[in-house]
């Protein structure tokens, strides 16, 4: 029993994909700072940072943050927008410049451009 929880852990999957969440959190801090240092105050520039967290409303004296949400979900975008125009458009214009430098396979001959090879050759190798 404890052989196979083993074996499960050192599978290639499973490291790959720890890999992945500890690089995708550590470049979440990046976007994160990118955006908040570098975006929020540009967009603050022209119309003010988006902070909606002031705005609620009270039902029976719960009251319900919807301005939080509304934060979040602006800060969502934008963090979205950075990583489209920033990282997955430069990428995806990366990987089509490589897709262009590869070379096509190259055909095999047909039947006929085979059969054609082997009478030059026996027509190279006949003695005049």
């Amino acid at each position: 029993m404890i052989s196979g929880f083993q074996k499960f852990l050192m599978r290639g999957n499973l490291i790959d994909l720890a890999v992945g969440v500890l690089i995708g959190a550590a470049f979440g801090k990046v976007v994160d700072s990118f955006t908040k240092g570098l975006i929020m105050p540009i967009i603050g520039i022209f119309g003010g940072v988006p902070n909606f967290d002031s705005l609620k409303f009270t039902v029976n004296g719960s009251e319900f943050l919807y301005g939080q949400f509304l934060t979040a979900l602006v800060s969502f975008l934008i963090t979205a927008a950075i990583i489209y125009f920033f990282v997955i458009t430069p990428f995806n214009h990366l990987m089509e410049r490589f897709k262009r430098q590869e070379k096509p396979a190259v055909a095999e001959p047909t039947n006929e451009e085979k059969l054609l090879a082997e009478i030059r050759d026996a027509l190279k190798q006949r003695p005049l």
